[in-house]
């Protein structure tokens, strides 16, 4: 994160409030090296913190009310606490005052607490994939943690955001971007259980292998909140009652056989993918523990294909990027994030970069799509206080 964020965001909140804030925060976006749609599942995922991060300013109020504020949007949200409920939220304004309502569902007290002036700024790409919304959330969360002096762990902080966006915003997703956003440390990713929550580090050790993780950022923007994604859940819970399961993390590749004969084509294919994925991550794991970085290329690319076939969430734009960097010597490359448009990653030697960069941009302006948004990701720490 560059200090002209963080210059700013401290400007914009005393330009607009007319005070210093009481301190700034900061979450990262997130880059999912592989298990994708297995979080709410109950599955496993690896997710890393990004070093393209979202800085929230906080100042405390002697009233009631909270106004929130952002460099992406004109407008100044006003709402007193006593009036704060998902009914009432909408837009942009839903992430940060999600979490301010879900925090009352986590233990505080929004009759005792000051208000807050909140000013937001980012330079976590918006709709790519890279969760920018559960940066948002992760750095509300864990600012009013400190001002509110509520006490409360990155875990449940976690649930936090994972709460507001599922409730405040009306997007089903699980918990593993608030996770990545919270946990995240300096060239590791976070290998997350989405059932128990118990989380643990993995050393990625790229520099060292003198290889990088390369975004393609499609353009395509894309909404969880939407209504495929919802759709791609609701088969999966069906997939799994119909299994006799409480959730797909109990399905094993073993059992796919005796699925593809009770479900239909569509559930079977839905529920292929989070088996399989399952799986993926857990081959993953082992193979940065075992061989490297280096070795887990192909994995990535089976994640895609799953995706692409079994799961229906990538497009064409996604499709040409992780065959085209594939082709331009990519290690691996997938997908990354919800699907239905975002980005792609790339597992890239160093020396292979401007490669496979070019190559991507010349196959985009063939097919006549817009021009991609190529950039390294380092794996990165997560929410802090600046």
């Amino acid at each position: 994160m560059s200090t002209d964020i963080r210059d700013d965001t401290r400007a914009g909140f005393t330009e607009l409030f007319g005070r210093e804030p009481e301190g700034l925060w900061s979450a990262p976006g997130r880059v999912n090296l592989i298990g994708e749609h297995t979080d709410y599942n109950e599955g496993f995922v690896l997710p890393f913190a990004i070093d393209r991060r979202t800085v929230v300013a906080v100042g405390l109020r002697d009233d009631r009310v909270v106004r929130v504020a952002s460099t992406i949007a004109d407008e100044v949200v006003e709402i007193d606490l006593a009036d704060l409920s998902p009914a009432v939220l909408n837009g942009w304004p839903a992430y940060p005052l999600g979490v301010v309502w879900a925090l009352g569902e986590f233990g505080a007290d929004l009759t005792a607490v000051p208000g807050l002036d909140l000013f937001i700024d980012s330079d976590v790409p918006l709709g790519a994939g890279l969760s920018s919304s559960a940066a948002i959330e992760s750095a509300v969360a864990l600012a009013l943690n400190d001002v509110w002096q509520l006490g409360l762990d990155r875990r449940t902080l976690a649930r936090v955001g994972q709460r507001a966006e599922n409730v405040a915003v009306g997007a089903p997703t699980g918990i593993m971007d608030q996770s990545a956003s919270l946990l995240g440390q300096v060239d590791h990713a976070v290998f997350l259980d989405c059932r128990s929550l118990e989380s643990e580090l993995v050393l990625l050790g790229l520099s060292e292998a003198e290889l990088a993780i390369l975004v393609i950022d499609t353009g395509v923007k894309h909404s969880h909140a939407t209504g495929g994604y919802g759709e791609r859940r609701a088969a999966c819970e069906r997939g799994a009652a119909a299994l006799g399961a409480s959730s797909l993390r109990d399905v094993t590749v073993d059992d796919l056989p005796r699925a593809q004969e009770l479900l239909d084509d569509v559930t079977f294919r839905r529920v292929r993918h989070v088996v399989t994925e399952n799986q993926r991550v857990l081959d993953t794991v082992e193979m940065l523990r075992s061989e490297g970085a280096v070795a887990v290329g192909d994995l990535l690319d089976a994640s895609h294909q799953s995706m692409r076939d079994d799961f229906e969430i990538s497009v064409p734009e996604l499709d040409l990027a992780v065959e085209t960097a594939v082709q331009a010597g990519a290690l691996g490359a997938r997908m990354t994030g919800g699907g239905f448009g975002g980005a792609a990653i790339a597992l890239v030697r160093l020396g292979d970069l401007s490669r496979v960069q070019v190559a991507v941009d010349n196959a985009f302006g063939e097919h006549g799509f817009g021009q991609p948004d190529t950039f390294v990701v380092v794996a990165s720490d997560g929410a802090a206080r600046n």
